[in-house]
Parts: C-alpha cells; structure tokens; sequence
C-alpha cells in the first residue's frame, strides 16, 4: 500500500497522460505476471517502489525512458537511472533488443524495455530471451453471451451457394472442430470451401458425412513451428548485453570471456629484493667488462 500511495503522490492532480513511445518501442509488459496488489513493491526502497508501482500502472507502448520519466516524475536523470538500475537488479526490468521481420521481406533490431510486475530471476529472463515463455491466455469473460465461431458461420453458409451441402446447427456443432483445425494449420476460407464444393457427387445422400470425409481427407499438413524470437538483454551482473543462459549464474560472455580479472602480484620480501638487486648488479658488471677493449 506504501508503494501505491507513494506513485500517487508523484504527479499533480492536473497531469496529462503519460506520453506514449514512436509505434513498436516503449513498455512492454511481460508474460505470465502474478495479478496486481497493494504489497507488489513492497521489498524495494521507497523511491524504486514508488517508480516501480508508476510504471506499472502505465500501458504497454509508454516512453519509460530515462528522459521521459524525468519530465514528468519529480526525480532527476540521475536518481532515475539509479532506480531503474535497481529494478532491473531486482528482476523487474529487463533492456534489450529482438529482431523483427519488416514488411520488406528484411529484417532489423530494434529496442525494447520489458517489465516484469513478478519479481524475475535470472534463468526465468534468459528463458525469456530464448522465447520459451509462452504468451499468457486471455481468461474467458464469464459475461460473454456465446457466440457462433467462425468456422461455426462458414459451415452454416455454405447452403446459401451450395444448395445440397445445407446442414443442420447440430451438423454445424460437429463439424466446426475440423474446420478449426484447417484454420489452425493456416488455411484460408476461399481454400476451404473450394476443397469442401468442387467436384460434388450427384446426388449428394448426406452432405454432413461427405464434409466430414473431405475435412478429414484433404486436412492440409503442419505448418513448421515458428521460430522463437531472437532477444539480446542486458546481463543483471554488468549491464552489457550477452546471452546470460550461455553461461552460470545469469552472466553475459563479455564479463566472462572478454573481461578476465587481473591477478596482482605478490610482492617480494625486503631479503629477496636485495639479492635479486645484487645478482642484476653483478651481471651488469661482468657484461660491461666484456665489453671494455683490454
């Protein structure tokens, strides 16, 4: 509850909306989150609760920047950066970029801030960045009055221009699970219903059977599984993007691989450092007497 009064208390009873980000940038809200309360933020400082419980409340496609933020919360560039910094320590936040297909037939990265209102570790993002999350399911609303389904409507239309493949709303209810399943594999109405009208018998004894048949028939096959997205985030170590599956304890490669700590020298004692002195000084005597003509 602290949280909550705290990020009301951020802005003046008269602000405007949170601006909104160019399209495709800005928040975005990440699976599989537990349902809001008044104690979700209640384990960070109170300025990173605060800031924490305001984004939160904020849709998905809000300008979360650093420069945003600062404009309309009552905290410098600096302590933003801070907290932001702290909740992406404490698994709130994750900054990265996916790649996404253009209208082009291309491709090309793009940025993106992901919140997580669940407090995230760090094998949960990295299984995240590998698209191993699936998109949560949008509960049913319970005061929805029932609807006909799509595949439901085509079925019942086809004795519109079809005259012998008129069917039944019970025929439709048994038949539309397999017309679904044509739509689920990425068929179209236009291939549907030419698979399900051309080259009809004559005459047509029983128009359900012989759909089932051609449903069943002429399923179309598989489409291959979709790709998982390709992400890169920020490792919650350093802040430099990496893959932290690729390696124990959520670290990127760069801090693992390409930024080996330096090991410091022992340092000798005092008798040592004497006679090493002393063997240095004796062999540059002998060398400067070889080198002296007789």
């Amino acid at each position: 509850m602290a949280e909550a009064k705290l990020s009301a208390a951020l802005l003046p009873a008269h602000a405007t909306p949170h601006p909104m980000a160019n399209p495709g940038y800005g928040k975005r809200s990440a699976p599989d989150q537990l349902r809001r309360t008044n104690h979700d933020f209640a384990h960070l400082p109170p300025r990173e609760a605060a800031i924490a419980a305001y984004v939160d409340r904020l849709p998905d496609g809000a300008d979360i920047s650093v420069k945003m933020l600062a404009k309309t919360l009552p905290y410098g560039q600096c302590a933003l950066r801070t907290a932001l910094n702290n909740l992406h320590q404490a698994g709130h936040l994750r900054r990265g970029r996916e790649l996404l297909a253009t209208d082009s037939g291309g491709s090309r990265w793009i940025t993106r801030s992901w919140w997580s209102r669940t407090a995230r570790d760090n094998s949960w993002w990295a299984a995240f960045t590998r698209g191993d999350v699936p998109e949560p399911e949008q509960p049913p609303d319970e005061r929805a009055r029932p609807t006909r389904s799509r595949a439901h409507i085509l079925l019942a239309a086809l004795g519109r221009t079809t005259p012998v493949l008129s069917l039944s709303a019970a025929d439709c209810a048994a038949l539309a699970p397999l017309v679904e399943e044509w739509f689920a594999r990425g068929a179209t109405e236009e291939t549907l219903l030419t698979a399900l009208t051309a080259g009809l018998p004559t005459p047509v004894h029983s128009p359900a059977a012989l759909l089932r048949r051609r449903l069943t028939d002429k399923l179309p096959p598989e489409p291959p599984a979709p790709r998982p997205p390709r992400r890169v985030l920020e490792c919650a170590e350093c802040g430099v993007p990496g893959r932290p599956e690729a390696l124990p304890g959520g670290v990127c490669a760069g801090c693992r691989g390409e930024r080996a700590p330096a090991h410091p020298r022992t340092p000798l004692p005092a008798p040592a450092v004497r006679t090493r002195a002393g063997e240095i000084r004796a062999a540059m005597s002998v060398r400067r007497r070889e080198r002296t003509p007789a």
